[in-house]
């Protein structure tokens, strides 16, 4: 690994605590849990029979698969496991839920979002605004990324198909209270859908009490459990028309022969994430608040983005002035640091993320932003290297980068 820069040693005296690489970039895609890995492996390579098919091996992925949908819905504290259909992952999990209400209900042409959805929704909002002649309302946040709750009440009405708010913000991890959310669209006689792809298995989730939400959106890598797989809950008695139409899979919800063993991994990890829920809210958060606060007590001209406290337990977002996020991410992995500059899913765009635009913070901030998501993998010793590693990253991205500081351009 190289750590100079035109000879500047990045690390100099600096002694990292393993010879692996540290890996903050939690939002983006987690490490499969070890017991999630043991959990599927029977299901390549002994069970692997259709689990619509009669015989013994179907039954035996039946089975299996029918205990991984106890395990999501027990995780959400849904009211029964038919409310679980299992999907590709997080965006199918958006577009089925989004789309198949659109279906649902021809006669409603007007679908409400925020400013500071993930990819998976904006993208496809817009492409229903903009090639599906249906008109997208998109609701604003303030300075800490909080959602303007009066802005909704007023963009909410009666022929809105669906309301898609998310739980917690992917860049910031700044929560939306989605009881209050779904009060506002109950009003209105809307359904109500939220992306909780980030919140599931850091957050408390209990749909029993959280009235409001007819459906809600999982994937599994966020969790510990592989890529490629996900879950839409339906509450009990909502309409939805599918997507992808052909078997009976899914009670009729979503045709295709079931991903058995990515089933019995989300499951798995499922009931990993509640057992481990304490430790999320108190040793990761402990572990968080103390690289996000030396690192701005060390750097000056430095950020956090998004409010202090109602966020997700393992993000941080900070912006250094002056300089690239790009930069820093390339010194960081220099230094056998993962982070990110936002979504992964908009990595390779050069223009500010959308979250920081919405929430109105300067370019220059918002410019040289980055994302540190954490996870109970992670160790106090890592996150001591890190903080010494940040603040030399900054000052040598400062010393080599034009800018003017009067006029605050590049």
């Amino acid at each position: 690994m190289t750590h100079g820069d035109g000879g500047f040693d990045l690390l100099a005296g600096l002694v990292p605590p393993h010879a692996g690489g540290i890996y903050l970039d939690n939002n983006a895609t987690t490490r499969v849990a070890p017991e999630v890995i043991e959990a599927m492996m029977p299901y390549l390579a002994e069970h692997y029979g259709n689990p619509s098919s009669m015989h013994q091996f179907g039954a035996a992925a039946g089975r299996g698969l029918g205990e991984a949908r106890e395990q999501v819905a027990e995780l959400l504290g849904a009211r029964a496991a038919s409310e679980i259909i299992f999907t590709a992952g997080g965006s199918e999990s958006d577009n089925l839920g989004i789309v198949g209400t659109l279906r649902a209900y021809p006669e409603k042409k007007h679908v409400v979002t925020s400013a500071v959805e993930h990819p998976a929704v904006l993208g496809l909002c817009r492409d229903l605004q903009k090639r599906q002649g249906y008109e997208v309302d998109f609701v604003g946040v303030d300075g800490e990324g909080r959602l303007d709750l009066d802005e909704l009440r007023a963009k909410v009405r009666p022929d809105t198909a669906i309301v898609s708010i998310m739980m917690a913000n992917n860049e910031t991890g700044v929560l939306f209270d989605s009881q209050a959310i779904g009060e506002i669209v109950k009003a209105q006689g809307s359904v109500f859908h939220v992306d909780a792809v980030q919140a599931v298995g850091k957050l408390p989730i209990d749909l029993t009490r959280l009235d409001t939400v007819d459906m809600l959106s999982l994937s599994g890598h966020k969790l510990h459990a592989p890529k490629g797989v996900g879950a839409l809950y339906v509450r009990k008695g909502v309409r939805l028309r599918p997507l992808i139409v052909g078997g009976h899979q899914e009670r009729g919800r979503r045709a295709g022969t079931e991903n058995v063993a990515s089933c019995v991994a989300l499951g798995a990890a499922c009931r990993l994430a509640a057992a481990n829920r304490e430790e999320e809210n108190t040793r990761v958060r402990a572990l968080r608040d103390r690289l996000e606060q030396r690192t701005l007590a060390a750097v000056s001209d430095s950020r956090r983005n998004g409010v202090a406290d109602q966020r997700l337990p393992n993000t941080t977002n900070l912006s250094f002035d002056f300089i690239e996020g790009e930069g820093i991410l390339l010194l960081l992995d220099r230094a056998g640091i993962a982070a990110s500059s936002g979504s992964a899913c908009t990595s390779g765009s050069l223009e500010p993320s959308h979250v920081l635009k919405a929430m109105g913070v300067p370019f220059i901030a918002a410019h040289g932003s980055i994302r540190f998501s954490l996870s109970r993998y992670n160790t106090e010793a890592e996150i001591d290297y890190v903080a010494q590693v940040v603040p030399r990253v900054v000052e040598r991205l400062r010393q080599i980068t034009p800018f003017n500081r009067s006029r605050a351009t590049f």
